[in-house]
């Protein structure tokens, strides 16, 4: 079974690799993302693999099924970049990777947010040059403070264990509410009470058209001022114009991002010796309470074991005319 990848970095061949060798597919990885300009590089592979900021719209689905393409297999959770039923159309089946290592992105999250609050960052540069001051580093206790978890899936549950440790009251916004998370202590309240009560947000739903900039002019107006904002889940989760304005204001006190709505043309790559051109995205940067990491809430060695892993199932369930749980 051939298997083209795109968007491959040298991590993705190590892991795939390594796992391949219980599999025996023949892998071909290709740097370039895709999209309309490069679908039809792949050849004789009736299996192509993306990743999050690969484009498979319908023309790029429409590219594919001419080259015979089956299966798209996603190394990823997010399948918003995906045309489903232009996929149905074609017959082509579409699997994901829904959970790998919950643990990983979780644990980034309370990165961030911990960073954010005691100004690591700012205070690992100010030491590097010899300036030992704390004006301006001064932060607040985690223990008390109510945190607001926004979709409560996997990671969004072992985000709040971790918080739980902390002393956190949680709170949380989920169209689907489960015993698991009441026996946590989580309470379920409606989005509105979760904005005005929550001194810090943090994202892990899903992007579908209901979450679509679920953080907007609106809704930042409902939060409390000088809230902590975090997003490890979907760019698009937030309007990022309104929240500039936010920040601007000091109704948010604290950014930090791990995704933005954007990326596609930014992470991933080294640009250090580029111009950056999106505007937006560096007006972001010259805040001092905004704290951004390129994607990479996901990237331990547990997390890409088992993306590669289930990934190869996956496609081993459609060689074999089964059904691997995974599809969409």
């Amino acid at each position: 079974m051939n298997v083209t990848f795109f968007s491959t970095k040298p991590y993705d061949i190590t892991f795939f690799e390594q796992i391949n060798a219980d599999f025996g597919f023949t892998l071909r990885f290709l740097k370039v993302p895709l999209d309309e300009t490069t679908a039809e590089l792949v050849t004789d592979s009736p299996v192509v693999c993306l990743f999050v900021n690969d484009q498979a719209n319908a023309a790029v689905i429409q590219k594919l099924a001419a080259q015979g393409v089956q299966l798209i297999a996603l190394r990823c959770a997010g399948f918003n970049n995906v045309d489903l039923e232009a996929a149905r159309q074609h017959g082509i089946r579409v699997v994901r990777v829904p959970a790998y290592s919950p643990y990983s992105v979780a644990e980034h999250t309370l990165a961030l947010i911990l960073a954010l609050n005691r100004k690591t960052h700012r205070a690992y540069n100010r030491v590097k040059e010899g300036n030992f001051s704390l004006d301006g580093l001064m932060g607040f206790d985690l223990y008390g403070r109510t945190v607001g978890l926004l979709g409560l899936g996997k990671i969004g549950k072992v985000t709040a264990r971790i918080l739980k440790g902390f002393g956190c009251h949680l709170l949380a916004f989920d169209v689907m509410e489960d015993e698991e998370a009441r026996q946590l202590g989580i309470e379920y309240v409606s989005l509105v009470e979760l904005l005005n009560q929550s001194d810090i947000i943090s994202l892990h739903c899903p992007l579908t058209p209901q979450t679509y900039h679920i953080i907007n002019h609106d809704t930042l107006k409902l939060m409390k001022k000088g809230v902590m904002l975090i997003n490890t889940g979907r760019g698009a989760l937030i309007d990022t114009q309104a929240v500039i304005e936010s920040l601007k204001s000091g109704q948010v006190g604290y950014l930090g991002l791990d995704v933005y709505e954007e990326e596609s043309h930014l992470f991933f790559e080294d640009l250090s010796d580029t111009i950056i051109q999106d505007d937006t995205f560096m007006r972001l940067l010259t805040f001092p309470n905004v704290l951004i990491t390129g994607h990479q809430a996901f990237f331990t060695r547990n997390a890409l074991a088992s993306i590669a892993e289930t990934t190869c199932r996956n496609i081993q369930a459609f060689s074999q005319g089964t059904v691997s749980g995974n599809e969409l």
